[in-house]
């Protein structure tokens, strides 16, 4: 009885477990699906399900010159931030592990700083800072890709900070130089190779991120340099149906970055 007893519960107890996540897939679900059916219809009105369904709003925003323009631009300024937080963080986090272990909760307060500061306030301080003198970056990319180096700085660092602490450093690095190899040779043809995963991971977190922020892209750039999302937000009074098409293309790709982030993870 005692062993029935505790199968009983234990299927219930997994029963419950699976209403539980077939409710949360369901909240999460439906307001995907009636973006998606709302992009794809064309009239919905006072029915429930719409009238027709077409593909003509996503024929038109793949025709849209300034669609096109804004996506590129958010992929460029998005790809230049990960380009330069790759080159700057990855060599920084092994000076750190490998020189001066100490400054590690150092430099996990450092990165943690600007979650203190909201990014409205963050953004006027750098358009007061920038907007004159020898560097007048206000309203050009190359303040976002600054802002956003300092958005994904903590993401990657905390990747290459746990792929550091999962393995031996200074072991590694000694073994390398008592088979001949210098210090760089060492970093490139050994630590990086293990990071590799957790970076690759972190990369494509990050991407899908800076995706989706708006607040400094609004008020750093702006329409000089009109982003995925600024774009979005300049369109919310047309056709809801072609806004619809815009988050569900913004939201497919997002997907796809999201999924090979969690590959490359595994």
């Amino acid at each position: 009885m005692g062993a029935k007893s505790r199968q009983t519960h234990a299927s219930q107890s997994h029963g419950y477990h699976r209403c539980v996540v077939a409710v949360l897939l369901i909240l999460l679900g439906i307001p995907v699906l009636a973006t998606l059916l709302y992009s794809l219809s064309q009239h919905w009105g006072a029915t429930v399900l719409p009238d027709g369904l077409t593909l003509d709003w996503y024929w038109a925003l793949l025709h849209e010159p300034r669609f096109l323009s804004a996506f590129g631009h958010s992929l460029l300024v998005a790809l230049a931030t990960l380009v330069l937080a790759t080159l700057l963080v990855v060599p920084a986090a092994f000076v750190v592990f490998y020189y001066f272990p100490r400054l590690d909760r150092a430099m996990n307060l450092l990165i943690l700083l600007q979650f203190a500061v909201p990014p409205v306030v963050s953004s006027v301080g750098l358009l007061q800072l920038y907007a004159d003198g020898p560097l007048p970056l206000a309203g050009t990319p190359w303040i976002l890709v600054g802002c956003y180096f300092t958005i994904v700085l903590p993401f990657i660092y905390r990747a290459l900070a746990s792929g550091l602490q999962g393995m031996q450093v200074r072991d590694l690095m000694d073994a390398a130089h008592l088979l001949g190899a210098s210090t760089t040779v060492a970093f490139l043809r050994v630590i990086l190779p293990n990071l590799r995963k957790g970076l690759m991971a972190a990369l494509f977190l990050s991407f899908s991120f800076l995706l989706g922020e708006f607040v400094f892209a609004n008020m750093l750039v702006g329409g000089r340099f009109e982003t995925l999302n600024v774009y979005l937000y300049t369109m919310r009074s047309t056709s809801g149906h072609f806004t619809s098409a815009v988050v569900m293309t913004y939201f497919l790709f997002t997907l796809i970055v999201t999924w090979i982030a969690t590959r490359l993870s595994r």
